[in-house]
């Protein structure tokens, strides 16, 4: 009998989990293990979004994003209803709250037409039959969003995974890999593990991981908070689904919003400020070698003299709950002060070329059998089982 072959994932999180259940699944003879360094699942990115299954609305036409993100879209849904998790296709307004936000509105009309998507224009009136208590000059409706809770997609991704026999380690964080002929032997903490091909979704760390693999990566992770609020269960009834702003297109975030999670609390949020440790969830989380290694890299500030005022509001709006609630008031005028409770924040691992440009698209590169995923943000968590497709499709490729 042939040697069956041997496939390494790196990284617990959505991206990795839905590459090992492609794996296992496509290739059910093979020997796939998944490693992930903290002790539990999703412990980063994953399990600290909002839950919200994108469109496809804000993505380049042609983009990995927009592609991946339609299909990936349905295949969520699919998997959701194979698998009893809670979700709903609720649908989403984009609010334009200003005149001199119109355009704005527009181009991102067009550019969610050119996807293929049904986006209706509103008037500030129609707006308020989907959402009473916005504010709004016009709006656009995209039906095809919805709502989901990731953590528990991963849970079903888990049991998937060890019904197919799969090895499953966690505390295993990934200290270098050497090459012994068509083997990459990859050092764990939980010892050598012997590959034939390896795929790393290692999130905020992707690209330590990937020069520990031994490939120079393209681009390298910044780490920007995002700080959460929710509603308190009083308010909650200001918001029936979620609300969006018209996002500024010389910044390279959505900007506040709010969202309804599918345990019916409203998630209001993030902001985007920069995090001084890769799991930065807070301005007390400082680690220098991590920090010095953004403030050493010449994109960041390239990025920071193009984006210093907005990036200047940005922490204004972290250290202040007044200011925080004042930019949901341009959306929902009814929200209060005292109606935000603090929820954790997350950390977007951003990938950023030495040009200070973010990297805009899902970013896959290959150093022989290593397969390394550089930049998965938002749209990631709906695109998972599309961005799994495509990297198993790569690997049988190469075989």
């Amino acid at each position: 009998m042939p040697t069956p072959v041997r496939y390494l994932v790196i990284g617990g999180g959505i991206i990795g989990l839905s590459v090992a259940e492609r794996l296992c699944r496509e290739h059910p003879d093979a020997h796939v293990t998944l490693v992930e360094k903290e002790g539990h699942w999703a412990a980063h990115q994953t399990g600290r979004n909002s839950g919200v299954i994108h469109s496809g609305l804000y993505y380049a036409p042609g983009s990995k994003k927009a592609l991946m993100c339609r299909t990936g879209a349905a295949a969520m849904v699919a998997f959701a209803q194979e698998e009893g998790i809670a979700h709903e296709i609720c649908g989403k307004l984009v609010v334009a709250t200003r005149e001199d936000e119109l355009p704005g509105l527009t181009r991102l009309q067009e550019r969610g037409l050119a996807n293929g998507l049904e986006v209706t224009r509103l008037t500030g009136e129609q707006a308020k039959e989907h959402e009473p208590h916005v504010s709004a000059v016009a709006a656009l409706h995209v039906p095809a969003t919805g709502i989901i809770d990731y953590r528990a997609v991963c849970a079903a991704l888990v049991r998937r995974l060890e019904q197919a026999g799969a090895t499953l380690l966690l505390g295993a964080e990934v200290l270098g890999a050497v090459r012994s002929g068509p083997t990459t032997v990859v050092h764990t903490t939980a010892g050598d593990i012997a590959a034939d091909h390896v795929v790393a979704c290692a999130g905020l760390h992707c690209d330590e991981v990937a020069r520990r693999l031994g490939h120079q990566p393209s681009a390298r992770i910044i780490p920007f908070r995002g700080e959460y609020f929710e509603l308190r269960p009083e308010a909650t009834h200001l918001v029936r689904n979620l609300v969006y702003p018209v996002p500024d297109p010389d910044f390279p975030f959505l900007g506040v919003h709010l969202t309804r999670g599918i345990g019916g609390h409203i998630h209001a949020g993030p902001n985007a400020v920069l995090a001084f440790a890769r799991e930065g969830y807070d301005w007390r989380t400082v680690r220098l070698a991590e920090l010095r290694d953004t403030l050493t890299y010449p994109g960041f500030w390239r990025l920071a003299a193009r984006h210093y005022r907005a990036g200047s509001a940005e922490i204004a709006r972290s250290l202040s709950r007044h200011r925080f609630a004042e930019s949901l008031r341009r959306l929902v005028p009814d929200v209060q002060d005292d109606d935000l409770v603090p929820a954790p924040a997350g950390v977007r691992a951003q990938a950023m070329k030495r040009d200070g440009s973010l990297v805009d698209d899902f970013l896959i590169e290959r150093s022989g059998s290593v397969v390394h995923v550089l930049n998965a943000p938002s749209p990631a968590a709906t695109s998972a089982f599309e961005i799994a497709r495509h990297i198993v499709s790569l690997l049988d490729e190469s075989a």
